[in-house]
């Protein structure tokens, strides 16, 4: 694959096996979704006044926006750091971050008991409020990500305006919108771009910075005052790999060529920011001297070496070794890695690890629970495989067949 590959479309078909079973899990979150808003977050959640967040904070919204971090890592690197042999990644990374933080939003939607006053943070300032913040941050971010994706659209469909019947009167107007706005975008991109990388950095740090009012509540292992520090530094670190693993697993799937010349030197820099993080980590760990919980035997302290080691230490290791980095199948799995030890890091802050000290029962989420979020991620994947068979976001070409 070449780097200045123009994007296109994916000619391939669109209703296969895989996109079948993604609609059948969105159809039952849906019937689950729908219950919900019968019979109340009591009808398909384990949730009560100990536990009022569960798995769909912990995954649908905290895990998913440090994974939709891909976006505003490849935008600084590409269009801020001058890097501009990365844009054939940027569009995929932008696509994947823009859905993730829909169903973000989404999820929240569905988690808040009172969803139809959700509006109110835009009105009733909360200046005081870490919540008020992430939702500010978050809400702005996910307009600037739809303006982002605007020359994308503007893209495909200028100058192939074609309307059937008497609807061709419109064509005129519509090209022309179309070029205003593609001049206009062009001119001021660099704004939204720097928006969304500081936007990102403020509500990334701000999900870690909930848990700090709640000292008595979350776990030692995880409860420190350098959490929202440590919220940023992973949603940066494993930003990059999340590129790496949806480039892989589309290419391969969709049979088209493989961008291991761009994604094996991105992965260089998720050495430095995971190791980082690693030592971040550690360090506090030992100055707090929560070390003394972590071989006690319980479900928190063997989540924790789950996710040290295996989300942090081996991947880490693995990319120091070139040859990792320069195979395919083994830089894939070293990715993997990493984002499931951001994942389990997210539910471990927001659910393994929170343990309300009056809670006569533990939690664990319910059926409905795990559809939902089940039906959120299939979502996530039902929309990025229908958007780039609409829309020029990947770059990489056919692989050719060997007669």
């Amino acid at each position: 694959m070449s780097a200045d590959a123009k994007p296109a479309p994916v000619e391939a078909k669109f209703w296969t096996p895989g996109v079948m079973v993604l609609s059948a899990f969105m159809m039952v979150g849906f019937f689950f979704v729908v219950a919900r808003y019968i019979g109340g977050l009591g009808a398909v959640t384990n949730l009560d006044n100990s536990y009022p967040w569960g798995l769909w904070i912990g995954v649908d919204v905290a895990t998913g926006v440090a994974l939709a971090a891909g976006g505003f890592t490849t935008a600084a690197l590409a269009h801020l750091f001058g890097r501009h042999n990365y844009e054939a990644i940027t569009r995929p990374a932008l696509l994947t971050a823009m859905l993730g933080y829909t169903i973000v939003a989404l999820g929240l939607a569905i988690d808040v008991g009172r969803t139809w006053a959700m509006w109110h943070p835009i009105i009733y300032w909360q200046t005081n409020s870490v919540l008020f913040e992430v939702a500010v941050c978050v809400m702005i971010y996910l307009q600037v990500l739809y303006i982002e994706f605007i020359p994308i659209v503007v893209e495909r469909f200028r100058g192939k305006v074609d309307l059937p019947g008497r609807l061709w009167v419109f064509e005129k107007p519509i090209e022309w919108l179309l070029k205003l706005v593609d001049r206009v975008l062009g001119k001021v991109m660099w704004i939204f771009i720097i928006l969304g990388v500081v936007l990102s950095c403020m509500h990334q740090s701000s999900l870690g910075s909930l848990m700090l009012i709640a000292p008595t509540k979350l776990h030692p292992l995880w409860y420190t005052p350098i959490l929202p520090l440590l919220f940023l530094v992973s949603a940066i670190g494993v930003g990059y790999p999340m590129v790496v693993f949806e480039t892989t697993i589309a290419t391969s799937s969709l049979k088209l060529e493989n961008e291991m010349e761009l994604l094996t030197p991105l992965t260089r820099i998720t050495i430095f920011v995971l190791g980082i993080y690693m030592c971040l980590k550690v360090g506090d760990i030992i100055a707090r001297g929560a070390y003394v919980y972590l071989f006690d035997g319980t479900t928190q302290s063997n989540a924790f070496l789950v996710e040290m080691i295996g989300g942090v230490i081996i991947p880490w290791i693995m990319l120091l070794i070139k040859r990792v980095r320069s195979s395919r199948p083994v830089l894939f799995v070293a990715c993997a890695l990493i984002i499931f030890g951001v994942i389990i890091n997210r539910v471990n802050v927001f659910v393994v690890g929170y343990q309300p000290p009056f809670a006569q029962s533990s939690y664990f989420p319910a059926i409905g629970e795990m559809a939902v979020t089940a039906a959120l991620i299939a979502g996530v994947m039902f929309l990025y495989r229908l958007f780039i068979t609409i829309f020029p976001v990947l770059s990489a070409r056919r692989q050719e067949v060997s007669s």
